[in-house]
Parts: C-alpha cells; structure tokens; sequence
C-alpha cells in the first residue's frame, strides 16, 4: 500500500547472490503502481572477492531493469556495505557508500510534479476517533489543496456523503491547509469513525463520481511474475485494488475471448460490488487472496 505513493525508491541487492526472485518482485511492483525512479544499492560487497562477479551482478541487475521499462543502463548502482557503514567503516565500501547512495537519490529521482490546481482528492488510508475532537481521516492528498472549513464529499463503497474540513493535521501541528503531496489526517465534521472507512476518498463536491462498470485493458502476470499459473475465464471473481483498498469485482472477457492466459494484454469489462471513486485513466492492481495477479488502467467508464 504504501508503494502507491512513493516518488521513488531503493532496490537493495545483495552482491553475493544477485537478483532474486524477490527482486524481479519489487521491480514489478514499481513498475505497476507507478514508482517513477529506482536507484540500486549493491549491498553486501565485502563478502564478494571477484571483481569481475561484481561486474556480473551489476549487468544481471540492469538487465532485469530494462526488461520491466526502467532505464537499466542509466539507474545509478551504488556499491557497498551496510553493516561496514554501521560498523563506522570509512572505506570506500562503508559509510561514505551510504552518503553517495544518498547523494544519487537526490540527484537521481525527480522532485515530483505536486498537482495542486486540479481539484482536491485525497484516498483514505485510516480513520480515527479522537475523543472530544470527532473523527480524522488520513492519507496523502493526490491533488489539489484542502483549506480548513472547505465543505468535501466523502466518495465510494458506501453512499456519497458531504461534511466540512474542520482542521488538518501533518505530524501533530495544526494547519490551515494540506496540499498535494502532503501526508495528512483531516477533521470531519459530524461523521462518526463508522461512516467512513479505508478505500473511501475525500474530494471537491462534483469533481469525482462513484463508479461499479467500466473497461479496463489490463496486463496478466506470468507464473514466473509471480502470477497465476494458470489461465482464468468469464466470470472470474478476484479483487480489484484500487488506490487503498480491494474491491471484488467480476469479470467480462470480450466477445469471442474463451479465456486469459497468464502474460497476456487484454481489454475486459468490470462489474465491482460496491462503487469506486474513479475517473478514465485510473491504474488499479488485481489480486486473487492477497497477491497481485495482473495490473490495469481504467479506460472507460460504464455506470
């Protein structure tokens, strides 16, 4: 979940055995939810003696990169040890390791683009009741600015409801206003920690409607992806994870489709079991009992 919001991130790799199956895990995962920059660090370099092994590693690793769509040959791979850094090691391998890694982060992966003139959306991740205050919700606004007494709506899974913005919080200080990139809990007016729930989203009256039919064209996961193993067919019945949460929804193949194969790209019709805050272009994930089977984009809207 919280790979939905990252800017960027760290693949950590360990020198002495290579690229994982784990590690073909993550890069999918940043490639599906969006992560926009990955940078490497080789870790556990002391313990390889080869430089040339080392050199494998690296190519392996960028390999695996390109081939889900990242840059590989132009990531940044930093090489070192984390436990020589911890250890206070000032070898070329030790803590200055840590400060280039850091030093690549911040050169390598983008200030982000915060949205901040399109209407205002926030996904729930939380809610809570605070005694004599009423009930926060938090999360991290997508896009657009929250100001204090702001009148919002409360969209998806259950019916709309509308409430005002009574205050926002980010790390326990009070302010006026939360925008677009920032991780905040809002104060609801007259809603009680039951009305509201994770997967909801808090947005501009009007801006964004609920929705349970739309078309997706969605990419399934290989066996070796970590997918199913084996093909499904209509009325397949798994979740559909969208920005916070999971929804059951049932499938449509098209017309002529008698089934999916694990690696195919497909265009499928999707009826969900309670309606979801989306709009054209929406990304969502599709599990089956808690692991990511296929990836998708919304690409029309039905009801």
């Amino acid at each position: 979940t919280g790979a939905a919001q990252m800017d960027g991130a760290i693949l950590v790799v360990n020198a002495a055995d290579g690229p994982m199956p784990q590690t073909r895990e993550h890069i999918l995962l940043a490639r599906q939810v969006g992560v926009p920059a990955l940078v490497v660090f080789l870790n556990k370099v002391d313990q390889v003696d080869d430089p040339e092994l080392l050199e494998l590693v690296e190519m392996e690793v960028r390999e695996l990169l390109s081939k889900y769509e990242f840059p590989g040959d132009d990531i940044p791979i930093i090489k070192g040890s984390a436990l020589k850094a911890l250890e206070g090691d000032s070898s070329d391998i030790g803590a200055p390791a840590i400060m280039k890694l850091m030093e690549e982060v911040d050169k390598y992966v983008p200030q982000p683009e915060r949205p901040v003139d399109q209407p205002f959306l926030m996904p729930i991740e939380d809610v809570f009741s605070i005694s004599g205050r009423g009930t926060v919700v938090t999360g991290r606004v997508e896009s657009g600015v929250i100001n204090v007494n702001d009148e919002i709506e409360i969209i998806g899974i259950k019916d709309t409801t509308k409430t005002v913005c009574t205050g926002v919080e980010m790390f326990r200080k009070l302010l006026d206003r939360g925008e677009a990139g920032d991780n905040i809990g809002a104060l609801l007016r007259g809603i009680n920690r039951e009305d509201v729930e994770r997967g909801q989203v808090l947005a501009k009256p009007g801006s964004i409607k609920p929705h349970t039919k739309f078309k997706a064209e969605t990419y399934v996961l290989t066996k070796e992806e970590g997918g199913r193993h084996t093909p499904f067919f209509g009325n397949y019945r798994p979740q559909f994870y969208f920005r916070t949460t999971d929804v059951t929804g049932t499938v449509e193949l098209p017309s002529g489709t008698e089934m999916v194969m694990p690696g195919d790209n497909i265009g499928l019709t999707v009826n969900l079991i309670s309606p979801i805050a989306m709009t054209k272009g929406l990304k969502f994930a599709i599990r089956e009992g808690g692991k990511t089977v296929g990836a998708g984009v919304v690409s029309e809207i039905i009801e």
